[in-house]
């Protein structure tokens, strides 16, 4: 029988990644596992899209994204002195998944090395290694903010770093003056920075999130990626965008062209809509979010063996445990009793020890799932 083994890459990428082909809880089980918003995309939305496919948006858009849809995210990026930014920074994407695919492919190839600090999303290693870079794990610090000595030492050479703000999986938002350090460690080198900004809008009480796009000693080395998935409830919908400078947004078109083709025409509509939306909407589901937050912290904080550093923006909850158990074993054995989690080691090797918790889940699966979380890992306890 003739064998067809896939390419280098593929093979190289089964190998490194953590990521689980995620799939619906099974019958009886509660899900703590996904990144997405239980709450429905907002009426006017749909309407827009409905609206969109009734009068024959129905073709092929602009493979960059529809001019009207560009030139309306440009008008929304934070302004600078020297600076006017125009529909032609900004490409609109499949989800902010593509937008990272689309740089990360455009600007690393064999042999360059890119930063990320971590724990974190799972995907950006992923993308490395399959563009032939090399991952540079850098541990946070043990509050899970940048550990800036770590940084120092490992971003001299390195072609790109890689973060989110507010984080997936730690839920915290990078200060202001963190992100001018970075700056300062940044002079003078040709290092890109890559700032996944997807939960920019999901912030409580006592934090401020600070756009790298706002850092003078950023913004000019800075891709700035985003989606409508978070803050408007829109997983399914896929529409994102990259911003930055234009020779890397230039690049990250032809990739995203090349290997994507253009977005789905209504829905572009739709997140033209989604922009008009009044504040007080998206006010409302960070309301929610912080109501479940509120959860969280009164059914763990005073959990024997249970460690959580209080969320401050996005919605998870990164668990530390004091079992002797790897957190995939942990993560398994809590689906065992109907909670789905993920293992902290998705998110790189300073994750081991952790499982991470969404509650972007409803109330009575996120009260369930917690429940069912602490009679565990009570009874992990070594």
């Amino acid at each position: 029988m003739t064998t067809m083994p896939p390419a280098f890459r593929i093979t190289e990428l089964r190998r490194c990644s953590r990521r689980p082909a995620l799939t619906p809880a099974p019958a009886g089980a509660v899900s703590l596992a996904m990144g997405e918003p239980d709450l429905p995309t907002p009426a006017p939305v749909i309407e827009a899209a409905m609206t969109a496919l009734r009068r024959g948006e129905t073709h092929y858009a602009d493979q960059r994204g529809l001019r009207q849809l560009r030139a309306a995210l440009a008008s929304r990026l934070p302004a600078h002195p020297g600076r006017t930014w125009a529909a032609e920074d900004v490409v609109v994407t499949h989800g902010a998944t593509a937008a990272l695919a689309a740089v990360v492919l455009a600007m690393i190839g064999p042999g360059d090395r890119v930063v990320i600090p971590e724990p974190a999303y799972s995907l950006y290693a992923d993308l490395v290694v399959l563009a032939g870079g090399t991952v540079d794990f850098v541990p946070l610090a043990p509050d899970l903010h940048w550990d800036l000595d770590a940084l120092a030492s490992a971003l001299p050479g390195a072609a790109m770093i890689i973060f989110s703000n507010p984080s997936n999986p730690t839920g915290i938002v990078h200060r202001e003056d963190e992100l001018e350090a970075l700056g300062k460690l940044l002079d003078g080198s040709d290092t890109l920075v890559v700032s996944d900004e997807a939960y920019h809008r999901l912030v409580y009480p006592g934090h401020t999130q600070t756009s790298a796009l706002e850092i003078a000693s950023l913004r000019d080395r800075t891709a700035y990626v985003q989606t409508f998935s978070k803050t408007y409830a829109m997983t399914g919908w896929r529409v994102g965008y990259l911003a930055g400078p234009r020779e890397v947004v230039d690049a990250a078109a032809h990739v995203h062209r090349t290997y994507n083709g253009s977005v789905n025409t209504a829905v572009q509509h739709a997140a033209l809509a989604a922009l008009e939306l009044p504040d007080t909407v998206v006010d409302a589901m960070v309301d929610t979010y912080g109501r479940r937050r509120a959860t969280v912290l009164a059914k763990l904080s005073d959990v024997p063996g249970v460690h959580l550093v209080p969320p401050e923006g996005a919605f998870y909850g990164f668990l530390r445990y004091d079992a002797d158990l790897p957190s995939e074993v942990v993560a398994r054995e809590l689906a065992e009793r109907k909670v789905m989690v993920r293992a902290g080691v998705e998110y790189g090797p300073s994750g081991e020890g952790y499982v991470r918790i969404s509650f972007a889940a409803s109330d009575d699966d996120l009260r369930i799932g917690l429940d069912r979380i602490v009679s565990h890992l009570r009874g992990a306890r070594v």
